[in-house]
């Protein structure tokens, strides 16, 4: 059966919000191609970006166990999960991973849930569990993005897309609430802003805080712009060590804004400055210039398609993954030491995408960071 027929499709992308903001141009594809219903199977954080998602008709929340999360569900609510997936009735399902991940466990669950048609990248053959696959040749043969992987992936099914770009809408009402929270902490809304966003969810991309103390200092000094340290709520304490010791014109907004006035608040902002993590994507859904401090842990996860800039930084040995692909990434690609980015070069970057020097920012060097087929 073509898959043309198949009107009712799910999608499982179990990760965080950056994960599921690469993989709209594939869903994108799915639905200017079939015109389908799609379904997204995601975790708690990546439900928090799906309502605006225009290609997500409805979203299925819950923490798989073989994905790094804080939830460990008991066998019964797995049961309870296929009875459930079992009601929606799929035509059929799509699995999208890195190419660090096993997609067979997904696979077992859809199997038991009698979704008929199952489509994944796999590394061995799945046999029965997955009715379509893709043998999995990242990251040995080759490195790509994740964008590319993902409709590399739907091509499979005939779909396709000629707008490759990263999908995000919000409400522009939202961005007046934003406006009345930060003008309570003391900002000029009247004014422009930086945003520096320095909290990770891992030990392993964090970039060290007297180095964003200083990086504050000289950015504000030589742009005279208010610098926003963003985050969520259990960042709070991070942005306001910083925010403390660097004084003037820097205000730390942890904590103060939902998901959608986040998105507001990026959407207005000149510049982004943040490690590697869904602000990031955010920022390049709504176009908006970045700086990433990139901690060498995922390759493939560059700002996609926005003015850019990539400073990476080696992770060190302890930090470093277990899981063997991403071991071969690093044995075979990330040998060189490579120091944290200075808060100098930042400056220097930030006021070339700022436009504040006759350079264009593609010209700017991205150190040892360079995908493998580019």
């Amino acid at each position: 059966m073509e898959w043309s027929n198949y009107r009712n499709i799910l999608c499982v992308r179990a990760d965080n919000m950056g994960d599921i903001l690469m993989t709209t141009p594939a869903l994108r594809a799915l639905k200017e191609t079939f015109g389908c219903s799609i379904t997204l199977l995601t975790s708690t954080m990546g439900s928090l970006i799906t309502p605006y998602i225009q290609f997500i008709d409805q979203t299925i929340e819950f923490d798989l166990s073989w994905v790094k999360s804080h939830t460990a569900y008991p066998p019964a609510e797995y049961f309870q999960l296929i009875e459930k997936l079992k009601r929606y009735q799929f035509d059929a399902a799509i699995i999208f991973t890195v190419y660090s991940q096993n997609p067979l466990p997904t696979a077992l669950l859809l199997y038991m849930a009698d979704i008929p048609v199952r489509l994944a990248y796999c590394r061995e053959n799945p046999y029965q569990l997955l009715t379509h696959w893709i043998p999995d040749k990242e990251p040995y043969s080759f490195i790509q993005h994740q964008v590319k992987r993902d409709l590399a992936l739907v091509a499979a099914t005939g779909a396709k897309t000629t707008d490759e770009s990263l999908s995000l809408s919000f409400s522009k009402k939202r961005f007046y609430t934003t406006q009345e929270k930060l003008a309570a902490c003391g900002v000029d809304i009247n004014q422009e802003y930086i945003l520096i966003h320095p909290g990770v969810s891992e030990t392993k991309r964090e970039y060290p805080r007297d180095l964003w103390i200083k990086t504050v200092q000289l950015i504000h000094q030589h742009t005279k712009k208010q610098i926003l340290l963003t985050g969520a709520e259990n960042e709070k304490q991070l942005t306001d060590y910083i925010q403390i010791r660097s004084g003037e014109g820097s205000f730390s907004t942890a904590g103060l804004l939902d998901i959608e006035e986040f998105i507001a608040l990026i959407s207005h902002a000149p510049l982004l400055i943040s490690v590697n993590t869904s602000a990031v994507h955010i920022a390049a859904a709504l176009k908006t210039p970045v700086i990433v401090l990139y901690a060498l842990t995922n390759p493939q996860h560059e700002p996609w398609m926005t003015r850019s800039v990539v400073l990476p930084f080696e992770v060190p040995k302890k930090l470093q993954s277990r899981n063997q692909v991403i071991q071969y990434v690093n044995e075979t690609h990330f040998n060189d030491h490579i120091a944290f980015p200075t808060p100098e070069k930042i400056l220097a970057n930030a006021m070339i995408l700022l436009g504040e020097k006759r350079k264009s920012a593609a010209t700017v060097q991205r150190t040892g960071l360079k995908l493998l087929n580019e």
